[in-house]
């Protein structure tokens, strides 16, 4: 019995210390240069975009599938929008997003990889400077970027999301951002 015991724990113990080499939990943080693509006008009003500076935090897990292949999914809160100035008045659309990508990890070094995905975001608040019609509530984007692992589980990404579908059923604009962030692995 005691020979059992002690196989089992020790397949166990075994099993723990493989899985932990082919999974891994972090955090991450960030800023976001956020704008939007797509028209000029915004319900019949001609309108400039510029882009604004916000932030990204949240989980990150990576799953080694292959030696020189991961997949990581993340679970983030991030903000996008942008600044609209037209000849009378500036106004600011700052969305807050729940953000699901999930990220093909490609290593071309051992430290060094290129990243590409789909990303889901789920629209959680909207801080708007100006009466229009609500947004929709759900945003869909492609992004590509790189990573790199410093040291240790620290690391630092550089990331472009395109939005594909449109934020307003009254505006041809859609989400774009340039994210840097840092994060660490434990």
């Amino acid at each position: 019995m005691k020979k059992i015991l002690l196989v089992a724990v020790m397949f166990l113990a075994t099993s723990a210390a493989v899985n932990a080499q082919f999974v891994q939990i972090g955090v991450k943080a960030g800023a976001n240069f956020a704008n939007q693509t797509g028209g000029s006008d915004f319900n019949g009003i001609s309108v400039d975009k510029e882009g604004i500076t916000s932030y990204h935090a949240g989980l990150v897990a990576e799953l080694k599938l292959l030696e020189k292949f991961s997949i990581q999914p993340e679970l983030l809160y991030s903000t996008q929008g942008a600044t609209y100035k037209n000849a009378i008045s500036e106004f600011k659309n700052e969305m807050g997003y729940i953000a699901i990508p999930v990220m093909a990890k490609f290593y071309m070094t051992k430290s060094l990889s290129l990243e590409l995905g789909p990303q889901a975001s789920f629209l959680v608040s909207n801080k708007k400077e100006f009466d229009v019609a609500d947004p929709k509530t759900f945003d869909f984007s492609l992004n590509a970027g790189l990573g790199l692992k410093v040291v240790g589980g620290l690391f630092v990404q550089a990331r472009y999301g395109i939005g594909l579908t449109e934020i307003s059923e009254e505006a041809d604009f859609k989400n774009s951002v340039f994210q840097l962030s840092a994060g660490y692995m434990f």
